[in-house]
């Protein structure tokens, strides 16, 4: 089974994060071979000052994984280190199904570079069978694209999408198109784990 597991940033502990991002990373490396993508999102960061655009501040840890059931993820979500630690507000943990049926290292478009995304479409409060799900799109920066799905795997709830777009808005319009959704966020992403 694959999984969504967002971890949210609290106020304030970016400090904690980072005393904590060694023990964050070992923790990841025990899952290696199981995650299909990973990395923080951070505050928009434009690039005007010419550094790359990597100084945007941590708000938050994406994981999208594959374990063999909701306990795993459970336990994988709730004993992660920064998690323990009172790093994050909250953690958003809902299977996935991965429509792409890649990771983020096989996208052919290399890592995002100030442009990635990560598009988080929540359902109707309304209930619908998972063969209701939206079709992927036909986009050249979709990174990893699926739904959010009940714990038995029948209902959808939402999507998830990371890509690579120009701006916030056209990553939303690439991901989720005309679907009607209850609430739409997206968040600059940028890849994660070691370099």
């Amino acid at each position: 089974m694959d999984f969504f597991c967002y971890h949210r940033d609290r106020a304030d502990s970016l400090a904690l994060r980072m005393e904590l991002l060694e023990d964050h990373w070992s923790y990841m490396d025990g899952f290696a071979q199981e995650m299909i993508a990973r990395g923080p999102t951070v505050e928009g960061d434009d690039g005007s000052d010419g550094d790359g655009g990597d100084d945007g501040a941590p708000t938050g840890s994406v994981h999208i994984l594959t374990l063999p059931d909701a306990a795993a993820a459970r336990t994988f979500a709730f004993e992660e280190p920064g998690y323990q630690a009172g790093v994050y507000r909250d953690v958003m943990l809902r299977r996935w199904r991965n429509d792409i049926g890649r990771t983020m290292w096989d996208f052919p478009g290399g890592a995002p570079e100030n442009d990635g995304y990560l598009v988080l479409a929540l359902g109707p409060a309304a209930t619908r069978p998972v063969a209701d799900t939206p079709k992927v799109p036909d986009a050249a920066g979709l990174i990893a694209f699926g739904p959010l799905l009940s714990d038995d795997g029948e209902q959808w709830l939402g999507t998830i999408a990371l890509l690579r777009a120009p701006s916030p808005d056209e990553a939303r319009a690439t991901a989720v198109g005309a679907e009607e959704y209850a609430e739409i966020e997206v968040h600059q992403w940028r890849f994660g784990g070691r370099s």
